[in-house]
């Protein structure tokens, strides 16, 4: 059974960083691509960035330069490293798992199995 449970979410301020992980289990994490997602209440869910197995990584245009996905094997881990962020940038973060080794950040959402989300709050 995918788990897949994120954190380090939490407030900042505009111009500053947070760094989110994603601690995946119940699956062969190194087979598969994984990806980064986020909501807010008025939007449907955008493709931030994904990860493919062999350590390709693809991120939308409003995230690319500042942002940063990466993952650990040894440890099950996927990070988003987020610098300078905007206050558009506020959204509950999601991380999930493709159901192949190769995505796209903006591949279909139906074929991904989600964690349960963490909230980024950026202020002014």
């Amino acid at each position: 059974q995918v788990q897949l449970m994120e954190s380090g979410g939490g407030s900042v301020q505009a111009g500053g960083s947070l760094r989110l992980s994603c601690a995946a289990s119940g699956y062969k994490y190194e087979m598969y691509c994984m990806g980064w997602f986020r909501q807010t209440p008025e939007n449907e869910r955008e493709g931030v960035a994904a990860i493919a197995a062999d350590g390709g990584t693809t991120y939308a245009d409003s995230v690319k330069g500042r942002f940063t996905i990466s993952r650990d094997n040894a440890r099950n881990t996927l990070y988003l490293q987020m610098n300078n962020l905007k206050i558009d940038d506020t959204a509950t973060y999601y991380c999930a798992r493709h159901f192949s080794p190769y995505c796209h950040f903006d591949s279909p959402r139906r074929d991904f199995a989600w964690g349960q989300g963490t909230q980024v709050t950026v202020s002014s």
